[in-house]
């Protein structure tokens, strides 16, 4: 990859995460108190509902950049190479680029993630009072509780979603006979966005709980088979689910800002 291309990719990859990360973050706040443990009036309810947001502004931007370097120079690493050069085995390059581009963008957003959702759920204390009491009661292996369930929960996301949007976009581009526009870019982003996160609210489920558990109970051990099992015997189906209408309205939109952004601001820049 070129530097420009680089480049490119890091600044169009910061901004599109910023830009859907605030907008759509009262969205995140209702899903977080639905699938909490104490329930959502518990949690906050409808109230307050941009508290943790100073935890996402700091981390959206690098989180989002990180995945769109680590993915974009995987792809060109992979297509250079003569396994994955062919046009079949395009989605193949483009899963595991994107499984790439999470575990790298995960060190930054776990620990935001773990801040944010506290602080959602517990609307009375401030972002650096929560980062402050994680610190201080868990150390900053506090801050990464919930790295391996999130990471299980982005990689099939990411296996689901980037695919699907690289192939819809290659199959709009073929029927129309030329380059997509940003907004169709987005609007297939916005389509891969909300069937990925249908079929992984059950994994989002899992990591939320770890995330939000008391220090040293059975569920802050994160282990997402015994948390999904829990889940099943107390609140079955729909506990697995809980969340999910928010979880698909905030990606689908999320998806077609974060990637038609993405689009826009890449092509601009080169």
């Amino acid at each position: 990859m070129e530097r420009r291309q680089f480049v490119a990719s890091l600044v169009a990859g910061g901004c599109a995460g910023m830009c859907v990360d605030l907008t759509l973050f009262p969205l995140d706040t209702i899903k977080t108190r639905l699938q909490s443990q104490q329930g959502f009036h518990k949690a906050g309810g409808f109230g307050g509902i941009y508290a943790g947001v100073p935890s996402a502004a700091v981390g959206s931007f690098p989180n989002a950049a990180a995945f769109f370097v680590t993915y974009e120079c995987t792809k060109s690493l992979l297509g250079a190479s003569g396994a994955f050069a062919a046009p079949r085995a395009a989605p193949v390059s483009h899963m595991l680029a994107a499984s790439l581009g999470e575990i790298v963008a995960c060190l930054i957003r776990v620990p935001t993630e773990v801040v944010k959702q506290r602080t959602q759920a517990s609307p009375s204390s401030t972002t650096y009072n929560m980062l402050l009491a994680t610190l201080r009661e868990e150390g900053v292996r506090g801050l990464y509780r919930g790295y391996g369930s999130t990471v299980l929960r982005e990689i099939p996301f990411s296996l689901v979603q980037f695919p699907l949007w690289e192939y819809l976009k290659t199959l709009w581009s073929k029927r129309q006979g030329h380059t997509l526009h940003s907004w169709q870019s987005a609007v297939c982003g916005a389509f891969a966005g909300a069937v990925a996160a249908f079929v992984t609210t059950p994994l989002d489920v899992a990591k939320t709980r770890i995330m939000l558990a008391e220090a040293g109970s059975a569920t802050a051990g994160g282990n997402i088979p015994v948390v999904l099992c829990d889940v099943w015997r107390s609140k079955g189906l729909p506990g697995l689910f809980a969340g999910s209408v928010p979880r698909m309205a905030f990606i689908s939109v999320g998806g077609f800002i974060f990637l038609g952004a993405y689009e826009k601001v890449r092509r601009a820049l080169l």
